[in-house]
């Protein structure tokens, strides 16, 4: 390479001035986001007279975890977590399955009323029954009142199946017309060949139902009664409600201390069902972009 050859390579490598303007925009823009979520996790350590003092703290002089130990007194969170973990165990392969199955039936050509099911597919998430209705189908098949009818009401997601039938129809056509001639059926085709190959949706997708289920609290606000029924985030609320409560119910008499104490809580709580899909996350984010890109173009 020439002289004048290595110098042009050079320059392309250097940070121009917008360069350097776009850095510290998505620096400053990070910060933003950044700030607030160590601010919660900060104030959930800290004591009730300092965060009266300075209720926007980076770092407590007296870190304490009274507010966890309060969160977890009564053991409400565990059972929570409890709840929320038999939803993830069961409606998570629930979902994956109906998902996937459904995905490559509609992704093949040749499908009977592939149209007419992908039209009705559709339809659902443009117009939907609403709750009502949905309460009265738990309600008939006897579900209520139980973590089944939680697990079905967020079973399936046609926007899910839809990305998962793109990614399907984007993967050649050749792979399954060689299994198909050496004698393999469509189920066999779908788990041997279409599912390893499709790894970046099939993580997508998990993740998506994942989080899903995690942050689940509609559904079981409306189908479930019992307290030792509630998944995490229904109990998250329930401890924030007591919390708001006792703090203006004993604002009058000591309004900094109980504020300061319920708002430790509060903050602890959400910390505390924050951490794990934090820790899920980053095992599938290597797939997630490019499981979207390709299940959202259809090729």
């Amino acid at each position: 390479m020439s002289k004048k050859g290595k110098r042009s390579g050079f320059r392309k490598g250097k940070m121009t001035a917008l360069d350097y303007f776009i850095f510290a925009v998505l620096l400053v823009v990070g910060f933003m986001i950044l700030i607030p979520f160590w601010n919660v996790i900060m104030i959930s350590f800290s004591t009730q007279k300092e965060y009266a003092e300075n209720p926007l703290m980076l770092f407590p002089r007296n870190p304490t975890l009274a507010s966890y130990k309060a969160l977890f007194a009564d053991g409400s969170i565990l059972v929570g977590y409890w709840n929320t973990f038999k939803l993830l165990i069961v409606g998570l392969p629930l979902s994956l399955f109906l998902t996937s199955s459904m995905a490559y039936g509609l992704s093949r050509a040749k499908f009977p009323g592939k149209k007419i099911i992908f039209f009705l597919v559709l339809f659902t998430m443009i117009f939907n029954g609403g709750i009502v209705p949905l309460y009265l189908v738990m309600k008939s098949m006897h579900l209520t009142g139980t973590l089944w009818s939680v697990i079905f009401a967020g079973s399936f997601s046609a926007f899910n199946m839809i990305l998962m039938m793109n990614y399907f129809q984007s993967l050649p056509e050749s792979l399954m017309e060689s299994a198909r001639l050496d004698g393999a059926g469509e189920w066999r085709i779908m788990l041997t060949v279409v599912l390893p190959l499709a790894a970046p949706i099939m993580a997508t997708i998990t993740l998506f139902y994942g989080v899903a289920y995690w942050n689940s609290w509609y559904d079981a606000m409306i189908f479930l009664r019992k307290a030792d029924q509630l998944p995490l985030q229904n109990v998250l609320r329930a401890i924030i409600v007591e919390s708001s409560t006792n703090a203006s119910n004993a604002a009058s008499v000591d309004s900094v201390g109980k504020q300061g104490f319920s708002t430790g809580m509060k903050m602890a709580a959400v910390f505390v069902t924050m951490v794990p899909i934090m820790c899920f996350f980053p095992m599938l984010q290597k797939h997630f972009a490019k499981g979207v890109l390709t299940g959202a173009i259809k090729t």
